[in-house]
């Protein structure tokens, strides 16, 4: 029996996929088999993701980039192409955010969060799903969302919107390539341990440099995730290998969330006392 998860033979393109989620995905599709094009804004994580996939024996390319600029990635799709000569899986990772309420923040700012988080998605599928449909066997594009998207996000509320259009894209866009074999899913992740929840924002990962929480703020949000934890970026990485494998071969117009139960949770915590509540904090007279 073949193992459906594994995918041998086949080409991905990561975008952001130099840190964190990005970098997580990248490696785990190359210890599935796959050969992995890392599109990253910082060179030296580009560089460094390239070099850890092929330690799983699999061809890495790096190819600096900022995902705002259409043109680029446009660009890294088509030396994909001349490179390999196929593109089976793309992953939309790149994006950002910054919190500050919407009336604070400034029509520059959340414009560069459309760009970022929903035009660069949008330009990316644009110039590879043709490459997909020319080959003629299908293809895989992922879509790294937010839970996020199906709440209302307070300070974030640009970043929310985006999140919620790739959720609304991702859908339509698994009916209209349907038809060429073409899956189309998004993964919802929530808290997740990276280097930029960690400071690590520029230059190289380096988790030696990271700045842990304090342990109040640590159990106030191990408290709003049912297991308990943040996530950890290699589990969205496990989530990306299921969804662009043949494991899921029937899948697609979904979202996965990847959030250790928040989304489900729907408000509910687990108070100090162990039991789940919704009004922690709150008393009452006699």
């Amino acid at each position: 029996m073949t193992d459906r998860s594994r995918l041998d033979g086949q080409v991905a393109l990561v975008t952001g996929g130099g840190g964190g989620i990005g970098r997580a995905i990248a490696l785990a599709l190359a210890a599935a088999g796959a050969d992995v094009v890392v599109f990253d804004i910082i060179p030296e994580r580009a560089d460094e993701a390239a070099t850890r996939v092929a330690e799983f024996g699999r061809r890495g390319l790096a190819v600096p980039g900022d995902a705002m600029d259409s043109e680029a990635l446009r660009q890294a799709i088509a030396k994909t192409d001349a490179e390999f000569g196929r593109l089976d899986i793309l992953v939309n990772n790149a994006g950002g955010v910054s919190a500050r309420p919407f009336l604070e923040q400034s029509e520059r700012s959340w414009r560069r969060h459309i760009d970022i988080n929903l035009v660069s998605m949008m330009a990316a599928i644009h110039a590879a799903a043709p490459v997909m449909i020319r080959e003629g066997r299908g293809g895989v594009i992922l879509n790294v969302a937010s839970i996020e998207a199906e709440r209302a996000a307070p300070n974030f509320a640009v970043y929310a919107a985006c999140k919620a259009g790739m959720v609304s894209f991702t859908k339509t866009m698994a009916l209209e390539l349907s038809e060429y074999g073409i899956r189309v899913n998004c993964v919802a992740p929530d808290h997740t341990v990276t280097p930029g929840t960690r400071g690590n924002r520029a230059g190289p990962v380096d988790p030696a440099s990271w700045r842990e929480p304090l342990p109040d703020a640590a159990d106030a949000m191990n408290r709003l995730i049912p297991l308990g934890r943040e996530g950890i970026d290699s589990e969205c990485g496990d989530a990306a290998v299921f969804l662009c494998s043949n494991m899921a071969s029937y899948i697609t117009g979904v979202v996965l969330p990847v959030d250790g139960g928040t989304w489900a949770a729907g408000g509910w915590v687990r108070g100090r006392n162990e039991k789940w509540t919704l009004n922690e904090g709150l008393s009452f007279g006699p």
